[in-house]
């Protein structure tokens, strides 16, 4: 069997000018946004300034629109928005990055109205912004110094009074390109403008009534610049400027340690967590709780400080609390040899006692202690709620073929509140958990551990006719042909937290 040719430069080249010109053209009479790319790379023969100029044209025609679209135009309007930005990445920044640079700027500070006409829920569009702002960090990369000098007064022309965020994103990016005097002049500019706006806004800052104001952007960017600079005295007292409860302790905390300055680090990081920054993506779990990262951090200082003994107390304690696998990995990584093994023993039994038992469970999931979880489960048997449809599915399925006991729990517990609820979209998953209550039943039901008060599945399946017996959309996907159907979809990751040992 021949094997399939895959797309290389030098695989396109062997098909010849005319068999390719052939196929451009035909995709580009079906695809408008390809075309638009061909139409910017063909006008580019003529110079950069031709590209722009058809790069301008697109740019106007997106300033003027003001018409909604709709939710099934969404996509190719997105792929519109990614081909302008692909004549302006692909074709215009080689050839001119100063020209790149304003288009993209232009391109960006069209978000405010753009979002106006769209149900951007999905995040697809901002996406296509995100990564134009990315684009300008490259771009800005490949400027000359005078076009780089010129850089901080057109992102403050284009984005300087906008709101939604893409300021302080696009200043992250272009800082880390500009000369130091181009720097300070941006810092010095942004000092006076902040000063000016606070006198504006002064009437509207006695009344006591919320309002927005540009300066806490302007203040991120002299930061950025402060950071780029080097200059950490300058970032702390910018953020000294900020309310107490809106600083970044943890940040300027780990900044004092990465510059040497432990004895300073320790005091920011005792000022409490202050506003953390959330990694994109993240789950809301004990490792990125703020208090859970204060601590590490602290603990961190104080080793620095050589205060070892009181780092392994302070990670402890906060790991008595939240159960933070990362906490206990540091505080074991702390200790001699030995100890760290009595330490661990110590925590799991901990763990086996804690209050609430999701959060234990999710402890022993991540420590790769499937043994464990399921006597957790098995020992708070009562305590398992179906309403975690998004998380027990999952932990049932891991446990299901070394411990058929808790994963039968589990199941009853993911069943019972779907036919108690009447959840009929879920049928074909309560279905799914029933067939594999009955698999496991053998196994559960001999199980010396099983709990008083469990019923054998025998029974507990008689209890599901008799209660349930009328929701007859269920009994027939039960009775008849199976559905082999995965859990419930997770709107989401899947929770980090699970862990095999692998």
């Amino acid at each position: 069997m021949a094997r399939k040719p895959t797309l290389r430069l030098e695989h396109l080249a062997s098909l010849g000018a005319e068999k390719l010109t052939a196929l451009v053209l035909e995709e580009a009479a079906g695809n408008a946004g390809f075309k638009r790319r061909l139409n910017a790379a063909l006008a580019g023969q003529s110079g950069p300034e031709a590209i722009a100029k058809l790069i301008d044209r697109r740019l106007a025609g997106l300033e003027r629109a003001r018409s909604f679209i709709d939710w099934d135009k969404i996509r190719p309007f997105r792929d519109d928005l990614k081909g302008l930005l692909g004549s302006i990445l692909g074709e215009l920044g080689p050839v001119d990055p100063a020209l790149a640079a304003d288009r993209l700027l232009r391109f960006i500070a069209t978000h405010g109205q753009v979002f106006e006409r769209i149900d951007d829920s999905s995040g697809h569009v901002q996406d296509v912004y995100h990564a134009a702002i990315e684009g300008l960090g490259v771009v800005a990369g490949t400027l000359s110094e005078p076009d780089g000098d010129a850089l901080p007064g057109l992102v403050m022309a284009r984005l300087g009074d906008t709101e939604h965020g893409y300021l302080t994103q696009v200043a992250a990016q272009v800082v880390l390109h500009l000369s130091r005097p181009a720097l300070t002049r941006w810092d010095s500019d942004l000092a006076e403008q902040i000063v000016e706006r606070h006198l504006a806004e002064a009437g509207q800052r006695a009344g006591g009534q919320w309002f927005y104001s540009m300066t806490s952007q302007w203040r991120e960017i002299r930061q950025a610049i402060a950071g780029s600079l080097g200059d950490l005295d300058q970032l702390i007292g910018l953020e000294m400027e900020k309310p107490e409860r809106l600083r970044e302790t943890l940040g300027i905390a780990a900044q004092l340690l990465e510059a040497g300055r432990a004895e300073e680090a320790l005091d920011w990081v005792r000022r409490g967590p202050g506003i953390t920054p959330r990694v994109p993506g993240a789950d809301d779990d004990a490792e990125d709780d703020p208090a859970v990262l204060q601590v590490g951090l602290e603990a961190r200082i104080l080793t620095a400080l050589g205060r070892k003994q009181e780092a392994g107390t302070v990670l402890w304690s906060r790991f008595a609390e939240t159960l933070s696998p990362d906490l206990l990995r540091q505080h074991l990584k702390s200790l001699p040899d030995f100890e760290d093994i009595e330490a661990e023993e110590r925590a799991l039994t901990m763990a086996a006692g804690h209050p609430k038992a999701m959060v234990a469970l999710r402890f022993f999931l991540a420590w790769a202690r499937l043994d464990l979880a399921a006597q957790l489960i098995i020992a708070r048997h009562g305590l398992w709620d179906g309403r975690d449809w998004h998380v027990l599915p999952e932990v049932a399925d891991l446990l299901q073929h070394d411990h058929p006991l808790a994963a039968s729990i589990l199941y009853r517990a993911l069943l019972d509140d779907i036919l108690a609820r009447a959840r009929s979209k879920a049928y074909p998953h309560g279905a799914k958990y029933l067939r594999l209550l009955e698999g496991l039943a053998v196994s559960a039901d001999a199980d010396p551990a099983r709990p008083d008060g469990m019923t054998l599945h025998t029974a507990y399946r008689e209890k599901l006719r008799a209660d349930h017996g009328r929701k007859a959309g269920f009994w027939s996907l039960v009775d008849g042909k199976l559905p082999s159907a995965a859990p419930e979809p997770v709107f989401g990751r899947r929770p980090r937290w699970i862990s095999t040992g692998d």
